[in-house]
């Protein structure tokens, strides 16, 4: 087995959430992780791609998913039988802060001489904070950041000086912070490949397929994700990737992307072993009318079976949708208006605001073509937003499903468990009307080990307390679920499931109101480790979330193929 130089280690958000008592709410129901943000970030593919192509063995470990799959797994162990020149943790997520720390802290207790070194949003926003915890070495800030990483494995390989290597943020021999300069900002994503070959070939060199899988269930979901751009033209007060918060602390004023050609040869490398959807992260229109275009037109020509899922960030025109339905044999929509009320949608993002009318003149578009599914996203505890507005949100759910066929389905969640540091609405509350309840790293950190999600969350608005929040959460989520199952977007036993997880729930809400301790034991109630029965799948199934894959899921022989081909270039 081969010895790796770098091992990328993804923690879970809760470090021991296995002896924890935590009631985490419905707060990644409408997204493919568990409440332990087992998904690693994309970030960490493409370091692992690029430092390969410059000599590096790099392995990923998503201790995260081993930890859910194997309750006697034992994480010091694990790490004290590692011996890598280098460890890299990822905090992108701020719900990482509890997990990222502690596991650093064993990573030290274990091996103190070899570095930890942090990079993500999240890090990135809160180095200089990060810094000072005496598990973490260096913290590379930026949305990119695989020729930093080069530069300072170089630069500890050498032992030569740290003061050249761009974005990073260290302690110099007097124990003195250091932030150089930001200077890797590259001007577009093409520089670094997810490197799908890369994946394969190491699941067989370290002879782990468990630590690669982005997420619990993905084997059986196996969804993929190609990154169209990092940063974003939206101004979403409440989005750590939105415009102000590039210009705040990626010191960039605009989105990069990534070219058509690099996108399509990841698209290729993706279909060449698996049959599942992939999901284009970014409104592929913000790059501009020639962009989409073309990238549409190198689509059409490679034959992809593939359902591909684009994103929508405004109402799209026929002649758009119209392209893609040419270009792409299977392919579906997501628009995420987040609110029925174009006065709370105005409130979250003033720069780019729709009607109603206007995004239904898309879906009306989109459901006469070939379209084969559309999914509605909302959210709840936005700005201007009130229990009465939340209500209204699911009567508009009913009239969307009266409207269109089945191929629409309508989501709500909270917005939480934080604020996006960077944000808006986390740099200005009073001003965007939220109440902020944790500002420093540390607050975040601790937050994550309380009870309930209720105590977890970090935010209330003037319009909703943080109760409101959680009681309309549960409401909405109930009323939702039996329109679903009216309109036959669910059948009736998904539906009550869903039911009968809601009133566990909120039964469970009402215990911890009145007892508010640790529930280790408690009467009906056992918390200990747990993480599905009142945490997942709460206000609508994950599998509503999935896409039906024919003919198998995977291809092998493409998947060998990309194995030898790799072993032999």
């Amino acid at each position: 087995m081969s010895k790796p130089d770098l091992i990328l280690l993804h923690p879970p958000s809760v470090y021991d959430f296995r002896e924890k008592s935590i009631f985490y709410g419905p707060i990644s129901d409408l997204i493919p992780s568990s409440p332990i943000f087992e998904m690693y970030p994309l970030g960490l593919l493409t370091i692992q791609s690029y430092l390969e192509k410059k000599g590096y063995n790099v392995r990923i470990v998503n201790l995260a998913l081993k930890m859910m799959k194997n309750n006697d797994f034992n994480v010091r162990k694990f790490i004290s039988n590692l011996n890598p020149k280098a460890f890299g943790i990822d905090l992108h997520w701020l719900p990482h802060a509890h997990g990222s720390l502690e596991i650093a802290k064993i990573v030290k207790e274990e091996h103190s001489k070899i570095p930890t070194i942090f990079g993500g949003l999240s890090s990135t926003y809160f180095h200089k904070e990060l810094i000072d915890y005496p598990q973490v070495n260096y913290v590379l800030r930026g949305d990119s950041t695989e020729e930093p990483f080069y530069d300072l494995l170089q630069a500890i390989e050498r032992e030569t000086s740290l003061q050249k290597v761009p974005n990073l943020t260290w302690k110099d021999s007097k124990e003195e912070t250091v932030v150089n300069s930001l200077d890797f900002n590259p001007p577009t994503l093409d520089h670094a490949d997810l490197g799908i070959d890369t994946m394969i070939k190491n699941v067989f060199k370290y002879r782990d397929l468990e630590s690669v899988i982005p997420f619990h269930g993905w084997l059986k979901n196996p969804i993929t994700t190609v990154i169209s751009v990092k940063g974003c033209r939206q101004g979403c007060i409440t989005c750590g990737r939105s415009k102000y918060s590039n210009e705040c602390y990626n010191e960039r004023q605009g989105p990069i992307f990534r070219s058509p050609d690099s996108m399509i040869k990841n698209i290729k490398e993706i279909i060449n072993f698996s049959r599942g959807p992939i999901f284009i992260v970014g409104d592929i229109r913000q790059a501009g009318r020639d962009y989409a275009e073309e990238l549409l037109d190198k689509l059409s020509r490679i034959n992809c079976k593939n359902e591909i899922v684009f994103e929508l960030f405004r109402p799209a025109a026929r002649d758009f949708l119209e392209k893609i339905n040419d270009s792409v044999t299977n392919w579906s929509l997501e628009l995420s208006p987040e609110s029925h009320s174009e006065e709370v949608r105005k409130a979250q993002n003033g720069t780019a605001i729709y009607t109603n009318e206007e995004m239904e003149q898309t879906l009306d578009i989109a459901t006469n073509l070939d379209c084969n599914r559309i999914d509605v996203f909302f959210m709840i505890g936005l700005p201007k937003q009130t229990a009465k507005s939340v209500e209204e949100t699911i009567d508009y759910c009913e009239y969307l499903f009266q409207k269109y066929d089945t191929k629409l389905s309508c989501f709500i969640s909270p917005m939480g468990p934080f604020l996006d540091p960077g944000s808006l609405a986390f740099e200005e509350p009073e001003k965007m009307g939220y109440k902020k309840f944790a500002h420093t790293l540390e607050d975040h950190r601790k937050r994550l080990t309380n009870s309930s999600w209720e105590e977890i969350l970090s935010y209330e608005t003037e319009w909703m307390t943080k109760k409101e929040i959680v009681e309309q959460t549960y409401k909405a989520g109930d009323k939702l679920n039996k329109l679903k199952s009216k309109y036959d977007r669910i059948d009736n036993q998904t539906s009550q499931r869903i039911n009968k997880r809601i009133k566990q729930a909120k039964k469970l809400k009402k215990y911890l109101d009145r007892e508010k301790k640790d529930l280790k034991i408690s009467g009906d109630f056992n918390l200990k480790g747990e993480i599905d029965k009142f945490s997942i799948s709460t206000v609508c199934e994950k599998s509503e979330l999935d896409w039906p894959t024919t003919f198998g899921k995977f291809k092998i022989l493409g998947g060998i193929k990309s194995l030898v081909s790799h072993f032999l270039s």
